[in-house]
């Protein structure tokens, strides 16, 4: 198969305040090798640090696009983001990464050869490059860990947010990241889950390593009432009653009640309607499937 005869991918990149990581992230996206078509989507969810300026001052690349936003949130912007892709598969990948060469195949390789419908790689600390994550898992608290090496392909709880790759037709199928979110939290757990309750299945490759850059600070003004609204929407959306009175037992440093009302008022009864009614499997078999005592 040439490369012109291959499906094109849509790296999709949200940024926020991301300093010099784009550009060295750019840079080494285009450094690594592929024998895959690929375009560059990049959403600046309102930066005000200047880090996509360079974008709009170089020559116009057919290959990247840069939109620009007024700060719709990380959920908001990987839509955002998949909306104008034009290729078949996505990867989305955070602004701070560095690649090895083939990467991009061998993602590829097992959606194409239908062993994931969602496939991640493993994500090492670009600052202690021997510390690598798996995918990842939950724990009791809804608090993520990352998987040890499977040596092989397996099934992962979650897809790690910083690079994972899904096709353009299943993201559309589970409906992309929750249209509700606010402002950051709890987007890749959510849709994780979502792709597996909707009977498609979620593995990581740990012959492929991404360095991911651990950052300090973080660039989104989060509060906890955005990351707990989040949360408990993600359990009305997908969890028994039983487990979502639990999901409300973890909010501690805000109001569970208004916290409830905020969620339920902005129509999580009706989207956990449809969910139950489209899905292929409950969030019992899911807790069960990964050992999640939750």
């Amino acid at each position: 198969m040439s490369i012109h005869q291959k499906p094109l991918v849509s790296i999709i990149i949200p940024v926020k305040n991301e300093g010099d990581n784009v550009r060295s992230t750019i840079v080494s996206l285009f450094n690594s090798r592929t024998s895959f078509p690929y375009e560059v989507i990049v959403v600046d969810d309102a930066s005000t640090d200047h880090c996509c300026h360079f974008l709009s001052q170089q020559p116009k690349s057919p290959q990247i696009t840069l939109i620009t936003t007024e700060g719709i949130g990380a959920a908001a912007a990987r839509n955002l983001g998949a909306e104008r892709a034009r290729g078949s598969y996505f990867i989305f990948c955070d602004a701070h990464l560095t690649f090895e060469n083939f990467w991009i195949d061998r993602l590829m390789e097992m959606v194409l050869a239908k062993k994931a419908d969602g496939v991640a790689p493993g994500i090492a600390s670009m600052t202690e490059p021997h510390k690598i994550g798996y995918g990842q898992n939950l724990d009791q608290r809804l608090g993520i860990t990352w998987n040890p090496n499977p040596q092989k392909p397996i099934p992962v709880a979650i897809l790690p947010g910083g690079c994972f790759l899904v096709s353009k037709e299943v993201f559309q199928k589970v409906g992309g990241f929750d249209r509700g979110f606010r402002v950051w939290g709890f987007e890749d757990i959510e849709f994780s889950i979502k792709m597996w309750l909707f009977g498609y299945t979620c593995m990581v490759q740990p012959s492929v390593k991404i360095l991911h850059l651990f950052r300090q600070t973080h660039p989104y003004s989060v509060v906890h009432e955005h990351v707990y609204y989040n949360m408990l929407r993600m359990a009305y959306s997908h969890f028994s009653e039983p487990r979502v009175e639990a999901t409300k037992k973890l909010i501690l440093y805000a109001k569970a009640s208004e916290i409830d009302d905020d969620v339920l008022t902005h129509g999580a009864a009706a989207q956990r309607m449809r969910y139950f009614a489209q899905r292929k499997y409950d969030d019992s078999w899911f807790f069960k499937q990964f050992n999640i005592p939750f």
